[in-house]
């Protein structure tokens, strides 16, 4: 198996150093860059394309959401992890409108970051669990100014799949469709839902109560 390329990019050289000598010995990570800001990491990108990307959010010259959203707009195929402190709140909603795949706080244990890392690398999304209820609490608050879903019932239950983490074949299989019928009503879902992967399309669900957290 082909080991995963990973670029760290935070402000903290001792996080930074600290991380990597972990994801070193790690059996699934290869190489392990750095980055010290938004501005390092975006010239690192236009050399080099690491296979994941575990981004800080708090960044003095060029935070996390700005260098994800520009990195995105160039590269909309990268995988970004946010990386989180505990009262960077605020912040999450804003990350996941940006592109980020997948959010783990800073504590975390090095399993939970090789977990994050191989499931955005399987094309889905992970939030620490800490993460999705702090998320869950800040969208119960804001519900009653969201808009009603605009989904059909079948794409409702398509989303709601989704978020269980089924690839577009196992949806198809399920449903007795066509994998390309499916394809179609995610290309509609994306759309409608106005967000840029999975992890906003988890987003759209938890506001429209499509799933319970």
């Amino acid at each position: 198996m082909k080991k995963i390329s990973v670029l760290i990019v935070d402000d903290h050289q001792l996080f930074r150093e600290g991380l990597k000598l972990l994801l070193g010995v790690s059996s699934i990570v290869g190489e392990v860059y750095q980055a010290s800001d938004g501005n390092e990491f975006l010239d690192f990108i236009e050399n080099m394309s690491p296979d994941i990307v575990l981004m800080d959010i708090n960044m003095p010259i060029m935070d996390g959401i700005e260098a994800t959203t520009k990195a995105l707009k160039e590269h909309p195929e990268m995988k970004i992890i946010a990386l989180s402190m505990f009262g960077d709140d605020e912040y999450y909603i804003k990350m996941i409108e940006a592109g980020a795949k997948g959010f783990i706080v800073k504590n975390s244990d090095i399993e939970v970051v090789e977990t994050a890392i191989q499931q955005v690398m399987e094309g889905k999304t992970y939030f620490a669990s800490d993460v999705m209820a702090t998320l869950v609490m800040h969208l119960n608050q804001r519900k009653n100014e969201e808009t009603k879903n605009e989904l059909s019932e079948r794409e409702s239950e398509i989303l709601y799949m989704i978020c269980k983490g089924l690839s577009n074949q196992e949806i198809a299989d399920a449903l007795f469709l066509s994998k390309r019928t499916v394809d179609k009503h995610r290309e509609n879902i994306l759309a409608k839902t106005q967000a840029k992967n999975t992890a906003g399309l988890v987003l759209y669900a938890i506001k429209h109560n499509i799933i319970q957290v």
